[in-house]
């Protein structure tokens, strides 16, 4: 984990460096300091020499100046390379997660993502500035003035050493009762952040149930979790304070108690018993820095293994070591093909499926619910990969290709129609970057996007809010459609993409489809017959299997299952714009 972390400071690895080491320097001088400050009390003031007093006052202000201007070197230096190493974090994991295969991408929740990027990236990036800062100059500083402080008297040392004993007894104490504490709390941190985008994402449907108050109460609970794990893990933290208090104070007493003793005997000054004083304070405010770090480290240990499992899982897809990069045409084989999500679990989504498509096809895809249809278009662009068999494009098999060309000349356009905050032209050219607006243009005439894109008074131009929730679903269905003919492709997936329009309009990009792309393999993929009636050839799914696959007039003759749908929907009133045949036919 450590390795995987470091490994994105980076450019930033001389600032890193840089850190510590001003830092050092600036202990070194702040050290320095109370030892001046007992010259001039010794050989100064009390010898009434006014000359030592200049200079070692003059000493004392450089060593300051000193101090004062490697802190701050240290300070914007520790400032860049936090900053850089979380925006590297950041960087990192959201380039790694684009590489990642749908089976990658289900391992993670959203919420849980969200979270590693925000505020479990936050704490690394804190932990990792007081490491460079803190987590140095404490150290320093104590072994400093303990050093120090042993060069002025051994003897009163030795009420350090009781005080670090007794002090940091307890704040090894605190830490592990809070250390378990923190680590549940970053889980709970992914319950809110879900509760939060699962409410915003669907306030429409919240809205329209009347679910405020319930989603409020769900909201409460989870941050009321939080409030309690913070608290507690506080209320253990709040006796650093008191406990360090008391060693302070405690060694103060003592110091004055044997040290006025020294001088009265005199093996002790008084300037030597006033830098002790500083020494004490430097001593046990370097021990109480040390458990805020440790504390830190201890926090985002938690936020650094949830990182680190983002930056090193690894895409269950990979190009071959020599991919083919060219796919000569759009025929498509399932070589009896099986697949499961969960490789090896025996709940398989698609049994024994042995397809061959020519290229230039149109090829319906019809059955039930659960069936596998979506899962058998999402192996064709190698979204998974087969659990037995093969499937074949252009005559290889999808796993011999290398994976952007393949998706390149797949166009899917999915079953939940995704657009992107801007305008139109800016969604369209996500199916081909360099597209003219006549090109759009074009597309969206095909697919009967143009009718209402020109009514918007910005036409092409309109801006589209996040997930397009400023157009219908229809709308948004024929934009998709005209972002994936734009790339015109060999194979074009349409996975009940135009349930949201109306039959004509259906009918209309369909003969656009034959009529723009006929050498581009298309499989439409639906629920309703009037949807594929037309095409080539229908295969009918039942339970992960093909149940029948051939022309729309042989299965109505022959298959059971296409027969029952066909007569539902045309006599039972399914299609919405077809009427219903007789009274007595919707009474059947």
């Amino acid at each position: 984990m450590v390795k995987t972390l470091l490994g994105q400071v980076k450019e930033y690895k001389t600032v890193s460096i840089l850190t510590p080491i001003f830092t050092g320097l600036e202990v070194l001088m702040e050290v320095l300091i109370p030892f001046v400050t007992a010259s001039i009390i010794d050989k100064g003031i009390e010898a009434g020499d006014i000359r030592q007093v200049y200079f070692y006052g003059a000493i004392m202000l450089l060593l300051a100046f000193l101090s004062l201007t490697f802190g701050v070197l240290a300070g914007r230096f520790a400032a860049k390379a936090s900053s850089g190493f979380a925006c590297n974090l950041r960087e990192g994991m959201y380039e790694n997660i684009q590489t990642f295969s749908v089976s990658n991408i289900d391992k993670f929740s959203t919420a849980g993502l969200v979270t590693r990027m925000t505020t479990d990236v936050t704490n690394l990036q804190m932990a990792y500035q007081m490491c460079l800062r803190i987590a140095v100059r404490s150290p320093l500083m104590l072994v400093c003035s303990l050093v120090m402080a042993l060069f002025t008297s051994v003897r009163l040392s030795l009420i350090f050493f009781v005080a670090i004993l007794f002090l940091g007894a307890a704040l090894l104490f605190i830490m592990t009762r809070t250390t378990k504490i923190f680590r549940e709390v970053f889980r709970r941190y992914d319950d809110l952040n879900a509760s939060v985008q699962e409410n915003v994402s669907a306030i429409r449907v919240v809205k329209a149930f009347v679910r405020e108050a319930y989603e409020n109460e769900k909201f409460r609970k989870a941050a009321d979790t939080l409030y309690r794990l913070f608290v507690k893990a506080e209320s253990h933290l709040a006796f650093n304070g008191p406990i360090m208090m008391l060693t302070v104070y405690s060694c103060i007493i003592a110091l004055s108690w044997f040290g006025a003793q020294f001088i009265v005997a005199g093996s002790l000054t008084t300037g030597n018993l006033t830098s002790l004083f500083s020494y004490v304070m430097s001593i046990l405010m370097s021990l109480m820095m040390l458990s805020m770090v440790f504390v830190m480290i201890t926090m985002s240990t938690a936020s650094g293994q949830r990182i680190a499992e983002v930056l090193e899982e690894k895409a269950d897809l990979q190009n071959p070591p020599h991919p083919v990069t060219e796919i000569p045409d759009g025929r498509i084989d399932f070589d009896h093909v099986s697949f499961s999500y969960k490789h090896g679990s025996g709940g398989r989504v698609l049994e024994d499926i042995d397809l061959h498509i020519r290229s230039g096809e149109t090829i319906g895809i019809i059955g039930g619910t659960g069936c596998g249809k979506s899962t058998l278009a999402s192996l064709i662009s190698r979204l998974y990969d087969v659990d037995e068999g093969c499937v074949r494009v252009g005559g290889r098999d999808v796993r011999e290709y290398d994976m952007e060309l393949l998706r390149n000349e797949v166009a899917v356009v999915l079953q939940k129609n995704v657009l992107f905050s801007g305008t139109i032209l800016d969604n369209l050219r996500w199916g081909k970057e360099d597209a003219t607006e006549e090109e759009c243009r074009e597309a969206c005439r095909q697919a009967c996007a143009d009718e209402f894109i020109d009514r918007f008074p910005d036409g092409y131009n309109t801006w589209i809010e996040q997930g397009g929730t400023n157009v219908s679903g229809g709308q948004k269905q024929r934009l998709c459609i005209a972002r994936a003919l734009l790339k015109r492709p060999k194979i074009l997936i349409l996975d009940d993409s135009t349930s949201a329009v109306d039959t004509a309009t259906d009918a209309k990009i369909r003969q656009a489809f034959a009529e723009a792309i006929p050498g581009t393999t298309k499989l439409i993929i639906a629920q309703r017959i009037s949807s594929v009636q037309d095409a080539d050839r229908i295969l009918v799914l039942e339970g992960g299997r093909v149940n029948g696959f051939d022309t729309h007039e042989n299965l109505l003759k022959n298959n059971a299952i296409y027969r029952e749908i066909y007569e539902v929907q045309t006599q039972g009133g399914g299609d919405f714009d077809h009427p219903v045949a007789s009274e007595g036919g919707a009474q059947a």
